[in-house]
């Protein structure tokens, strides 16, 4: 994953984050990493990866995606992760 950029968006709701997922895929030519759902605050973790400028249109439009449904808290593209952040992906 040296080479391919992350992107990462949180929301609020399993219905959210699918959505979010749907959009980003039909936007960019990415890879969806997957999902992750927190215990008793109904918090989502969407993580998807390809290249920087796919990743940044597709978190973009998922971001707004995702406003649409319920709260986004936060999302972030990151160029370049480091080797290490790989095994914390999965």
């Amino acid at each position: 994953m040296s080479k391919q950029a992350l992107g990462i968006i949180e929301v609020r709701g399993l219905a959210a984050v699918i959505a979010a997922a749907d959009t980003a895929a039909k936007t960019a030519g990415i890879a969806i990493l997957g999902y992750e759902v927190t215990k008793g605050s109904g918090l989502a973790v969407l993580k998807i990866s390809g290249e920087v400028s796919a990743v940044t249109a597709a978190v973009e439009a998922a971001r707004e995606q995702a406003a649409r449904i319920s709260t986004v808290f936060a999302s972030r593209v990151i160029a370049r992760p480091h080797e290490e952040l790989s095994g914390y992906l999965c």
